[in-house]
């Protein structure tokens, strides 16, 4: 990140707040960003919290930084980039974050040789936890992806994919936190129903998935190991295992993430 003087920002919501904050708590200047959002509240609440400067017109960031962030929703990407196309050369990078749209429908939008590299990160780099993917566009370089490897390992872990698999990331790690926490909430009612105080059983459902997440991280065995591990012979676990398999958890979480990346297509063909 030395080679970029200045990054900003279009758009400045949850994704675009976890990855100022990742950058600031990497001593990365607060006075090299600039951020365009068109909701002043929001933009005088980063203002005060990260000490950046916030404006509202999307040019002006293109503009003013070497390194632009889109974090828009898809359904006004095209405006969007209408907008800032004229302004956005081969000297800058283009880092999307767009769910569903490919680097080749963003390059459509520009003249050129646009550098254009597409990410999907999620949710939990708010805590500097989050997963992303990258895939390079046609004119985006090994710096270009490097560069974008740094923005986003300040927040998380990164993999590099193919463009092809982006739309699988988007089911699987883009909207999996959502999954996650239907699982922490549904193990908590659990508890409640069988007796424990909510506040308990919240906590103890949530320690109990970063646990679990943890051991499978550090350990490096495969989940089906470490699952048999616990599940003694007639004891209870495997008894709760039997009512997931009835209940069909598996499948379900694996058509979640089926649905999820189809929507992330017809996101992308509109």
């Amino acid at each position: 990140m030395k080679s970029i003087t200045k990054i900003g920002f279009i758009g400045g919501g949850n994704m675009a707040d976890a990855m100022i904050k990742g950058l600031l708590s990497g001593t990365f200047p607060a006075d090299r960003v600039l951020v365009a959002e068109p909701d002043e509240a929001r933009g005088r609440l980063m203002e005060s919290r990260y000490g950046i400067r916030v404006v509202t017109e999307n040019l002006e960031v293109v503009k003013a930084c070497e390194l632009v962030v889109l974090a828009v929703k898809p359904q006004i990407a095209e405006e969007v980039l209408t907008g800032i196309a004229g302004a956005l050369t081969s000297t800058k990078l283009l880092i999307s974050i767009l769910a569903g749209v490919s680097t080749a429908v963003l390059e459509t939008y520009f003249d050129g040789t646009p550098r254009i590299v597409r990410a999907m990160p999620n949710t939990p780099a708010l805590v500097g936890a989050g997963a992303t993917a990258l895939c390079a566009g046609h004119y985006a370089g090994a710096d270009d992806m490097l560069t974008a490897r740094h923005l986003f390992e300040a927040a998380g872990s990164v993999h590099i994919v193919s463009e092809s698999q982006m739309d699988a990331v988007t089911g699987l790690s883009g909207s999996g936190p959502a999954y996650v926490f239907t699982m922490i909430e549904a193990l908590a009612d659990g508890g409640v129903q069988e007796g424990l105080p909510r506040d308990i059983a919240l906590a103890l459902a949530v320690q109990t998935l970063l646990g679990a997440a943890r051991l499978v991280k550090e350990s490096g065995e495969h989940p089906a190991v470490l699952r048999d591990r616990v599940c003694s012979p007639g004891g209870t676990t495997i008894a709760g295992v039997k009512a997931l398999e009835q209940g069909g958890l598996r499948a379900t979480l694996m058509e979640a993430v089926s649905r999820a990346a189809r929507r992330s297509r017809e996101l992308g063909s509109k």
